[in-house]
């Protein structure tokens, strides 16, 4: 219903491009931001004077399909078609997605994401796991052994099942995933400053995420991704698509991106109603490195 494959968890994909991004969903209005899509790509931002592009366009998303490379960056392919729709009509679509984000929500399944140390990292070494965090999304441990410990089977957005010891050992006493840890990390080239998540799904079933330092919004290798997926040609498709109100396809990394340049209806309707003056003060929702938001 979604339209993503039905072998992905949602959960799971939600929880890995993090709980301040809105991805697309089939069938739902969004606004469309070109000069936001081209900010992607600095070298690329001298196009929008070469285009007389509108501020905003009102789309509604045809499909979605979802790309994961091996080291766990979730990819999108969303197809959109231009929409023009009276007031009265984009305020209902307006409210039923907003219902069906706040349902999204409301199903946070018991989960925890640490950022790695370089302990965490250390080929010798385990994942240290919060006792609260254990406790709540990996099944219990018999306290009364002398050394309580159990195997662990997460699947990843793959669906590929990784094997963990779990123990709860030393002084003062901890949890630990011990053997199958080193292999986890060195496969995903996992590195200190990187983000690991596991969740308990409504299924039951242990799931395992991977976020990425944020360091690469602005290293080399995000614009190189950047480049590839936004050039001249590319772009200039869409332009024609949007003045021909034709469909168009964007590829892009949710999490990667410096902004969010395809907005919820709900999102950009809400931001309408607020007046931002100069020397205003303002919060802002953003990630901790232990924590979903603040």
């Amino acid at each position: 219903a979604s339209g993503f494959s039905s072998s992905v968890c949602l959960e799971l994909l939600h929880a890995c491009v993090g709980p301040l991004i809105s991805l697309p969903k089939k069938g739902s209005v969004v606004v469309y931001f070109p000069q936001g899509h081209l900010e992607q790509a600095p070298e690329f931002s001298g196009l929008a004077s070469v285009y007389d592009l509108p501020p905003h366009v009102f789309c509604r998303v045809l499909d979605v399909k979802l790309h994961v490379s091996y080291k766990f960056c979730v990819w999108l392919c969303v197809n959109y078609v231009i929409i023009q729709q009276t007031e009265q009509k984009l305020q209902e679509v307006d409210g039923e997605d907003e219902d069906a984000e706040a349902d999204m929500k409301l199903a946070t399944p018991h989960m925890f994401c640490k950022t790695l140390t370089a302990s965490d990292t250390s080929t010798h070494g385990g994942f240290s796991v919060p006792r609260r965090a254990a406790e709540d999304c990996f099944p219990p441990l018999d306290y009364d052994q002398q050394r309580p410990s159990q195997e662990l089977v997460a699947k990843d957005l793959h669906g590929v099942e990784w094997r963990f010891r779990h123990i709860y050992r030393g002084q003062p006493r901890r949890h630990l995933l011990t053997t199958g840890w080193s292999a986890f990390v060195n496969k995903k080239k996992l590195v200190s400053g990187d983000a690991v998540l596991f969740l308990r799904g409504e299924d039951g079933e242990l799931r395992l995420g991977i976020r990425r330092a944020a360091q690469i919004k602005n290293g080399a290798s995000f614009l190189s991704l950047c480049s590839k997926q936004l050039n001249r040609s590319t772009f200039a498709d869409a332009v024609h698509a949007i003045s021909m109100k034709s469909v168009f396809s964007i590829y892009y990394n949710p999490r990667a991106s410096s902004s969010e340049f395809i907005v919820p209806l709900c999102k950009f309707r809400k931001s309408l109603d607020r007046s931002f003056s100069v020397g205003m003060r303002f919060k802002m929702r953003f990630e901790t490195e232990n924590a979903p938001e603040r």
